[in-house]
């Protein structure tokens, strides 16, 4: 066994020790940090008695069907549309993106898309906005450069605290913990956490920075603290990024949108300010979006409330696969199926940097 090995096998025995007779259940809020848990076997480090759930961590997961059908009923209707290419194979309700007829391209950045638009100046170029608060700052910059008149975004950004705060008064999936998103806290720091009375820590996105931040979250639920701690203080400030909080005030403002899984969440999304209204294709085309509820029996919805995982679905890995997916968690790579198709439990010891409680 490495010394790496050994780091990680001595921290998890001290998170059984801290645990020992009592049932933890911790979920993140972060795709990645599923990618790295499954990936590398933490969860088979760990006493049976914690548990990590996957909660609504993958910004593709959770866009709902009336969004990807938006883009479909666009791309009949002539419009090029842009997206990310893990968006490519999400259902909608008839069809996904890629199952359409018409002008569907798979770009890197919101500016690849503003380039198409401006190549192609005699064609309506659609962009879908997706994402949570890591990606709305340069959908925001994009947008105070006046892009031209035939551009125009679907906006499907959402954020994260307010999803914390409806799994909490829900209390279906009786939560312990929360590890949180990184990349999120980098923009939007850890003040917005600060009100929830739970146990949190913002953890790094290496298998040794996400087993040390299962290590303080167990510490302090068994020694009954509800804090938030920043272990990923390399990257994460408390006030975050103020330039980007500041470009997305200009740009957006709150509202209350739907989640694939979830019911209208208060405050959730963003939309765009009146001043930039002109970009939003939902109100441009007079798209309707619809309320569809999947009957497919993929558990897609439970999975991103942390009520089921991956192997529960009767559909994981037979009917529903990453070439043929009936739910959006087998289409990215952040979504919990996809990850569990790849690389099942994986039941290995954790083989990076070690770090020390």
């Amino acid at each position: 066994m490495t010394g790496q090995e050994q780091a990680a096998k001595a921290l998890a025995e001290q998170i059984e020790k801290l645990a020992a007779g009592r049932e933890i259940k911790i979920m993140h809020v972060c795709g990645t940090h599923e990618y790295t848990i499954t990936k590398s076997g933490i969860r088979s480090l760990l006493p049976p008695n914690v548990k990590v759930v996957m909660g609504p961590g993958c910004p593709v997961c959770v866009t709902p069907q009336s969004e990807i059908d938006a883009c479909v009923e666009l791309a009949e209707q002539g419009k090029i549309i842009c997206t990310y290419g893990d968006l490519l194979r999400v259902p909608g309700t008839k069809s996904s993106l890629y199952d359409t007829v018409g002008d569907i391209r798979i770009v890197q950045s919101i500016a690849q898309a503003v380039d198409i638009a401006k190549q192609t100046p005699e064609k309506e170029v659609v962009f879908m906005a997706v994402g949570f608060e890591t990606t709305a700052p340069t959908t925001a910059a994009v947008l105070l450069l006046n892009p031209p008149e035939n551009f125009s975004i679907i906006v499907s950004h959402r954020l994260v605290p307010p999803a914390m705060k409806w799994l909490m008064q829900q209390g279906e999936a009786n939560l312990n913990g929360f590890l949180l998103p990184g990349h999120v806290c980098t923009i939007m720091g850890i003040h917005e956490y600060e009100a929830f009375p739970v146990p949190q820590v913002i953890a790094g996105f290496d298998a040794m920075e996400v087993l040390y931040g299962l290590y303080l979250l167990v510490k302090q639920i068994v020694e009954g603290r509800a804090v938030v701690e920043n272990a990923y203080a390399s990257a994460v400030k408390p006030e975050g990024n103020l330039k980007a909080q500041k470009m997305m005030a200009e740009v957006f403002e709150p509202c209350d949108i739907m989640w694939r899984g979830f019911p209208v969440i208060p405050d959730s999304g963003y939309k765009l300010k009146s001043q930039f209204e002109k970009y939003d294709a939902i109100k441009k085309f007079g798209i309707e979006l619809k309320d569809v509820k999947c009957t497919t029996g993929c558990l897609c919805n439970e999975l991103l409330r942390g009520i089921k995982e991956p192997t529960d679905c009767k559909l994981f890995g037979k009917a529903c696969t990453p070439l043929k997916p009936v739910g959006a968690c087998m289409v990215s790579s952040e979504g919990a199926c996809r990850i569990w198709y790849t690389y099942g439990k994986a039941h290995k010891i954790v083989k990076t940097a070690p770090a020390s409680p």
